[in-house]
């Protein structure tokens, strides 16, 4: 079974690409920062960088609602590769394929970061959603 569940932080903003054809479809590339379990010793790194990649839908959510230092949860699979770089040296590849992906903190509560997705709630608890973004929704 191939199967992963990270939760970090971007280390930058996604790079999004669309692919050629009549129907472009997003690729959205970006690393999660994701802290690593129990005391680091002095010099060693407290995180490990892992690349994601997320197609379609995912990526233009990706696209348009991810930023620098935003906390998310990616569910996915690995997908390892190689190519040969312009000098004639083997390359090998290890990428996080995005299933399914949402944010892992409210807007409010990120230090410093600022996300435009919708998170305000009214006095009943429920997430006010912006008229804008009501066509976007699945359930309506």
């Amino acid at each position: 079974m191939n199967r992963v569940i990270l939760m970090g932080r971007l280390t930058r903003d996604p790079d999004v690409k669309y692919s050629q054809g009549a129907e472009p479809m997003a690729i959205a590339r970006y690393t999660l920062a994701v802290d690593r379990r129990g005391k680091q010793k002095e010099g060693q790194p407290s995180a490990d960088f892992i690349p994601c990649v997320a197609f379609g839908r995912l990526g233009e959510h990706a696209e348009k609602y991810y930023k620098q230092g935003t906390k998310v949860v990616i569910e996915g699979h690995i997908q390892t590769g190689s190519y040969t770089n312009k000098e004639g040296v083997k390359v090998y590849t290890t990428d996080v394929i995005v299933d399914s992906q949402e944010f892992a903190e409210s807007k409010g509560s990120s230090s410093g970061t600022q996300n435009t997705a919708p998170a305000s709630t009214s006095g009943d608890g429920f997430m006010n959603i912006p008229d804008e973004i009501q066509e976007e929704l699945p359930f309506n």
